[in-house]
């Protein structure tokens, strides 16, 4: 319960960092302290999960005495004061991966009384005290792969990964595709945040192509196909026209060129 009020607690703090406006050192403003408090909730919920196991390990190998009445009223209570809270963050929680973070505490708590309602029961019931580490090692399992998957989204955020909910090879071929686009290089898809998707790539357009107008069209194909509003384009005009030819001996000692371009020809030698 104690963890559960800090990840409350540390969710809305980031979200109130979250919500400030940029500034001229923070740029994108501080979109990402909601994700950097999921990644500590996320740490904070694999802890756990290990000190559950440590402690039901221990407990199995000694058994201690179990006071089966006051675990069941304390883990009645406190699944009732769970899924309470639960049901109030379950409304953002599907936008908000710091609220998510939240929510996976939650849960793992409420997971956690309904272990201590069927210990409790085991042991007033049927004298079985070790069924109490069983059941905590089960829902620490469970507990620890909630910690996993809420550190490998966030993490993905705050190393810049492209997500996962894009393909990076689709939209280097939407904007290869594009009419009047010859090549697309440094290419780079990333998330500000949750839901804040960003692009950045450098184009070779075409000779006669203007260079605003040809990053509005790529703009406009990406929004439409993929949906990315967030999108810096680069225009870089074509090459020129020149021919570089070289000859090298079988030996390799000679080397040959010779650049040429329209009507003009001027080799040299080396």
């Amino acid at each position: 319960m104690l963890a559960d009020a800090a990840s409350l607690g540390l969710a809305v703090i980031a979200q109130r960092f979250a919500a400030r406006p940029r500034t001229a050192q923070s740029t994108f403003g501080l979109r990402r302290a909601e994700v950097l408090a999921a990644f500590v909730n996320g740490m904070t919920l694999t802890a756990v999960a290990a000190l559950i196991v440590k402690e039901a390990i221990e407990r199995w190998i000694e058994p201690v005495a179990i006071e089966a009445v006051p675990v069941l009223w304390t883990g009645s209570l406190g699944l009732l004061l769970n899924l309470f809270v639960a049901w109030l963050l379950s409304r953002a929680a599907t936008q908000n991966v710091n609220v998510r973070a939240a929510m996976a505490h939650v849960l793992s708590d409420a997971l956690g009384s309904v272990g201590a309602i069927l210990a409790g029961a085991c042991v007033l019931w049927a004298d079985w005290t070790r069924a109490d580490s069983l059941l905590s090692a089960l829902i620490a399992i469970l507990v620890a792969r909630s910690g996993y998957r809420m550190l490998r989204e966030t993490s993905t955020i705050l190393l810049e990964g492209a997500p996962r909910h894009l393909d990076v090879g689709a939209i280097e071929r939407t904007i290869g595709d594009t009419p009047g686009v010859l090549d697309v290089h440094d290419l780079h898809v990333w998330q500000i945040s949750e839901n804040f998707d960003a692009l950045s790539a450098h184009i070779v357009i075409e000779r006669g192509r203007h260079g605003t107008e040809m990053c509005r069209l790529v703009a406009e194909r990406l929004k439409h196909d993929h949906r990315l509003e967030h999108v810096t384009i680069q225009p870089e005009p074509q090459p020129p026209d020149e021919v570089v030819q070289v000859r090298r001996s079988l030996n390799g000692d000679t080397l040959d060129c010779a650049q040429s371009s329209p009507g003009r020809s001027s080799p040299t030698s080396r």
